[in-house]
């Protein structure tokens, strides 16, 4: 009999789940970036092991949202916390819990799931200071563990795997053994997509970025991809595309070799952009690039 079930990645915005996610599945299906608010959706990954199967899902960080992309994502992440055996809060090391912690804690004390509390980034700290910031969070809520990691260099997350299992149910596997996620391929390089361009833009840019997979044809040797980056601004426009398309064609030539990674084909990426003036506020444009509220109230 094997142990099997669900846990929710939670926590602020860059705090490294979808690093600490595509580490302990051993295969890159989120995107990352050092830019908050990367993930938009939840997205489902599996481990399966000879002990089990622990499902993931990885949630948009808990952030005060100032639009309606906004207020869907922080809708997903808190939604997730009542649909889960065990969550997994990632934290950066430090002895002080600023407002945005604290509105987690809030959300934690209403679920009765036990909370498993993840300190990542311990490779940044001295290990003299660990003590320190896990006697700070433990004093604020009652964890059911409390386990310090490295998800950028994979430092102690197999006693992190251990831990979640302890908490899991018996039961059967939900997936193959072979499975790692369940977001349909399109979703998957739309996002690859995006993660180049949150990389390679300015600051100002990234937030309002949208990608459209228009078109994937698979022949024999070859998948033909057609894409279209969204933007907010006829000047963001110009930015993407760069002086005589440099920008676009950079965006492109680095989300291709991932795409051929996890496709196990060649390429050919024609990518376009448009502008959809304040898309992050428009129903309809939302629900087309993937983001459904019903998703995120339930």
């Amino acid at each position: 009999m094997i142990k099997s079930g669900f846990a929710a990645l939670i926590g602020r915005p860059n705090v490294g789940k979808s690093t600490l996610m595509n580490h302990l599945i051993g295969q890159k299906i989120a995107i990352t970036s050092n830019k908050p608010q990367t993930t938009r959706n939840r997205i489902q990954t599996v481990y399966t092991s000879e002990e089990g199967q622990i499902v993931f899902l990885d949630t948009p960080g808990i952030h005060k949202a100032k639009n309606k992309l906004g207020n869907y994502m922080v809708g997903v992440a808190e939604k997730t916390l009542s649909e889960v055996d065990v969550i997994l809060w990632l934290v950066e090391p430090s002895d002080f819990i600023g407002a945005g912690e604290r509105h987690i804690i809030e959300q934690l004390k209403k679920t009765k799931t036990p909370v498993i509390l993840v300190i990542n980034k311990i490779d940044t700290v001295k290990r003299e200071q660990l003590l320190s910031y896990i006697d700070t969070y433990r004093k604020e809520f009652d964890f059911a563990e409390i386990v310090p990691v490295s998800a950028l260099k994979g430092e102690n997350t197999g006693e992190l795997l251990k831990c979640v299992f302890r908490y899991l149910p018996y039961g059967p596997a939900f997936y193959d053994e072979d499975t790692v996620t369940d977001q349909p391929a399109r979703q998957i390089v739309a996002e690859l997509i995006r993660e180049k361009a949150l990389r390679l833009l300015e600051d100002e840019i990234p937030h309002g970025v949208a990608v459209s997979i228009e078109s994937m044809r698979f022949k024999k040797q070859i998948v033909d991809i057609e894409a279209t980056v969204i933007c907010e601004r006829e000047s963001h426009k110009g930015i993407i595309i760069g002086k005589g398309g440099s920008m676009l064609k950079k965006i492109g030539s680095q989300a291709r070799p991932e795409i051929e990674d996890m496709l196990e084909k060649q390429v050919n990426l024609q990518l376009w952009v448009k502008v959809k003036k304040d898309w992050r506020d428009s129903d309809l444009l939302l629900k087309n690039f993937g983001y459904n509220e019903k998703d995120a109230r339930g």
